[in-house]
């Protein structure tokens, strides 16, 4: 079928609602839309009112503009790490990556990290009722855990970049089924019908490819991105035309989603897996920054590489909100469960914090966590680096060299004015948070390996 027809099926098969607005036992539905490689001024919506750079100057993407309507979108919200594998495995079981993947035994992390408990595995503890789904990219990487063995019903099993059309697949070019955005939506889409008419509560990801590299894009959504005005960080018709892409995906499942009769009990999160590329292979032609206002981009812990497009809606949530309050992947897990009613003591080595009394408060409100700052760290087969925010400072540590950065982000979004020299008593606050975090839970501080298995692990991103 052409993909234009494939997409009208899929919307009509939605035009009549056959789930009911609530479930018996009250037990709400739960989907998160992970996109991969997005920046936080990805898409054309304006994170923060106030400040116009916080979009994108080239790109369309009414649905993810639809999404935060719908809801609350936060201006602080943060990816668990700059790079998709550490933070697809934090997400799962809210812990930040310094716990479970650059550990210094690296011989038995893998292991510790099946033990943990994870979303589906928590939502069938509080409810057996709930049926869990992954459709799109794993990429778990290094020890080939299967979304089944981590709890979840259905999947697309242990995919990878290359499955979607990764590094090295041939873009950018036209395909019938780009990023596969339109067979994660269509299972999606069953999913959340079979789950509907057999009364069942549900938890599903949609984890897509896009908007990694290779580029790949519907020729019509090419022809129309080519004739969009181009902006000054952002210009290359076909990464604009996956994107648009994407976001057409993201469409159909708001669709579906209301369709269905699932609008008033089902929570959707929204956010990519880190932060933008710096640069684009042929985009040669930007003036600014791609990622301007935010310093760097993926692969680093400065603003650019974590912080990301983030949005909740759902029962309770406040429609067209815009909230300050910073948040990250690491929270769904025990706002899930929370909402889930789940009645377990959740795990103690859990490093997100409940959202609801933000998100049910107007974005207003503080999340309450184990501990009183965010960290992000990687090391290993990454340039050791580790960044702390409590308050409105945060603190760099690049640490082959020793160096430490203090910004205040109320102030400096872009990371741009080093007040470490201005205020050491700040900057040595935060390092002492920051070191007795990572000896706590026993990270690595250093960029181990020899260089070919570096390249190996790291090569595919």
């Amino acid at each position: 079928m052409k993909l234009s027809h494939v997409f009208t099926v899929i919307l009509l098969t939605f035009v009549v609602p056959v789930g009911t607005t609530l479930f018996a036992n009250g037990a709400p539905n739960f989907v998160v839309i992970l996109t991969d490689d997005q920046s936080w001024v990805g898409s054309s919506l304006q994170i923060d009112p106030n400040d116009p750079r916080t979009k994108s100057d080239y790109y369309r993407t009414p649905n993810i503009e639809r999404m935060a309507s719908m809801g609350t979108r936060f201006t602080q919200g943060y990816s668990p790490a700059p790079y998709c594998c550490p933070t697809r495995r934090s997400l799962l079981i809210g812990q930040t990556p310094a716990r479970h993947i650059y550990q210094k035994d690296q011989k038995q992390w893998t292991a510790n990290y099946r033990k943990q408990l994870s979303i589906p595995q928590m939502l069938k503890a509080a409810n057996p009722d709930y049926r869990t789904a992954h459709f799109g990219k794993w990429d778990f990487r290094f020890d080939d855990v299967t979304p089944e063995a981590m709890g979840y019903d259905l999947s697309d099993g242990v995919t990878t970049n290359g499955t979607g059309g990764g590094k090295g697949s041939g873009g950018p070019s036209a395909n019938e089924d780009p990023k596969l955005i339109w067979g994660i939506t269509e299972r999606s889409m069953d999913f959340m019908e079979e789950q509907s008419k057999a009364g069942h509560p549900f938890y599903l990801q949609v984890s897509h490819y896009a908007v990694h590299l290779d580029i790949f894009y519907r020729e019509q959504s090419l022809k129309e991105a080519s004739g969009w005005k181009k902006g000054q960080k952002h210009s290359m018709p076909g990464f604009a035309a996956m994107t648009s892409d994407v976001d057409t995906g993201i469409g159909v499942l708001l669709e579906g989603i209301e369709s269905l009769g699932l609008k008033e009990t089902t929570y959707i999160f929204f956010l990519s897996d880190n932060g933008g590329r710096t640069g684009i292979p042929g985009q040669g032609d930007h003036r600014v920054e791609r990622n301007d206002p935010l310093r760097d981009g993926k692969g680093t812990v400065y603003e650019g590489g974590i912080r990301v497009p983030f949005i909740v809606s759902g029962p309770g949530v406040a429609e067209g909100m815009v909230s300050s309050v910073p948040v990250t992947g690491l929270d769904i897990f025990p706002t899930v469960a929370h909402l889930a009613g789940y009645k377990q003591s959740l795990p103690e080595a859990l490093d997100g914090g409940n959202l609801t009394p933000v998100i049910h408060n107007g974005g207003k409100g503080r999340v309450k966590r184990n501990y009183p700052f965010l960290i992000f760290h990687q090391a290993v087969a990454r340039d050791a680096e580790t960044s702390l925010i409590l308050g409105n400072y945060k603190l760099v540590k690049t640490w082959d060299n020793d160096r430490l950065e203090l910004f205040d982000l109320s102030k400096d979004v872009g990371e741009a004015n080093d007040l470490s020299k201005k205020n050491p008593k700040k900057a040595y606050e935060l390092h002492t948070h920051m070191v007795n975090f990572l000896n706590e839970v026993g990270a690595e501080t250093r960029k181990v390996g020899s260089k070919a298995e570096v390249y190996e692990n790291a090569k595919s991103e």
